[in-house]
């Protein structure tokens, strides 16, 4: 049926035992469809492409009685004027169905790509970054409609109170954006965190003095002998539930750890995913296949091929969960009570890595010696360190002032 879709003409169309199609007497491809229930839809109908009657039509559906024919007309003009242009959208719109919200992509990412490439650690940190941070804001999203204002968006939200998450959280939805361009559901160069900036990160150093490694020495020795009295947090609702006496031991492997970390300056990981097959005794030397900058070497002083010795060594791993044969998956809760004990509040497990390097910086080993140590693989990572080098700087400006002091006759 041809007719002048106005809307007298559109309300006149009664619904019969079939759907009626009407078609637009002026606009050609412009139609409405009134189903044998009554429902009304406008749709423009289409040869894609370069048309011609060998291509098949196409018809895209694009409201109801909410458009006004005129309105319905108007919409028809703008979507057949981009048809002439190669325009498809009946293909358009089945590639937006097609195409993954945010969270299945991340998932998708985390499984093909970060999982094969990237250090466990680094995905693990981007799957709490997708779980906790992006999938609540932009989860249900479809990838390719995700705009640089709402991630910006998200940046400020995180940034408020966690400037640093903020930028891990960019770093994350920045690798997924680019797997998404190799994967063909976004154009190549497409990521929506691009322009976002940064925000400024302060690096923390934190070194323990010489009276507070003392302290945390005697709590070590306390919690591996007598143990550490507990206290009560009256403040706590379940503190109720707690007993109100006893001391809170720690075995030999977490107290391993522990000292491990402080005499070799190693990282958390190197020291807990260590297996009996990396050491090596009579070199003295930690063989890692892999840590944060891949292969690595950790000297092992006397004072640290003593701690290993004195372990148990049945079984794989050095630092081992106690009564069980398989790595501990963090010190955070031992640690917690041994640094209460040696009152050093806020110092993390990773400043006894920054204590190692300062006690050599300030014995005047120098910062290639240092880095060496730490396994740095750029010298500008120990620069750091620098302002604690003081030996030659003082070696220096005495004999500067020396040399001036005797030229002026002081």
């Amino acid at each position: 049926m041809i007719i002048r879709l106005t809307k007298r003409n559109v309300d006149a169309i009664a619904p019969g035992n079939r759907a009626v199609i009407a078609y637009d007497q002026d606009l050609k491809g412009f139609g409405v469809r009134v189903s044998t229930s009554g429902h009304l839809s406008w749709f423009v109908e289409y040869r894609p492409g370069a048309g011609g009657r060998r291509v098949a039509k196409k018809r895209m559906y694009f409201g109801s009685r909410q458009f006004a024919p005129e309105q319905a007309r108007q919409a028809a003009k703008q979507m057949l004027a981009a048809i002439a242009l190669g325009s498809d959208p009946v293909a358009k719109l089945k590639e937006e169905r097609r195409t993954d919200t945010f969270r299945e992509f991340a998932e998708r990412y985390l499984r093909e790509e970060a999982e094969a490439k990237l250090k466990p650690g680094t995905v693990a940190n981007y799957r709490i970054a997708i779980r906790k941070h992006a999938a609540p804001e932009i989860g249900s999203v479809k990838l390719n409609q995700i705009t640089t204002s709402q991630i910006a968006g998200l940046h400020r939200k995180i940034g408020e109170t966690k400037p640093m998450t903020a930028n891990r959280v960019m770093e994350c939805i920045s690798s997924i954006f680019r797997y998404a361009a190799t994967c063909n559901l976004v154009p190549v160069g497409h990521n929506p965190t691009r322009g976002i900036r940064a925000y400024r990160e302060q690096r923390r150093e934190r070194f323990l003095k010489s009276e507070e490694l003392g302290r945390l020495g005697e709590a070590i020795r306390e919690a591996e002998t007598v143990g550490i009295p507990f206290t009560v947090d009256i403040d706590n609702p379940k503190s109720k539930h707690a007993p109100k006496s006893g001391s809170i031991r720690i075995d030999s492997h977490t107290v391993a750890a522990f000292r491990l970390l402080i005499l070799t300056g190693a990282r958390l990981r190197e020291i807990l995913d260590l297996r009996w097959q990396y050491v090596d005794y009579q070199r003295g030397l930690l063989l890692l296949p892999d840590s944060k900058t891949g292969r690595k070497t950790i000297v092992l002083n006397g004072p640290a091929l003593s701690i290993l010795r004195s372990l148990d060594q049945s079984g794989e791993w050095v630092i081992k969960s106690e009564g069980e044969d398989k790595p501990r998956a963090d010190l955070n809760r031992p640690w917690r009570t041994i640094s209460a004990r040696a009152k050093l509040p806020g110092v993390r497990i990773h400043d006894l890595r920054h204590t190692h390097a300062s006690v050599g910086a300030a014995a005047g080993l120098g910062l290639p010696i240092i880095g060496k140590l730490l396994g740095h693989t750029q010298a500008s990572t120990t620069m750091r360190y620098a302002h604690l080098d003081s030996d030659p700087l003082i070696k220096a400006s005495d004999l500067i002032a020396t040399r001036l002091s005797a030229a002026m006759g002081d």
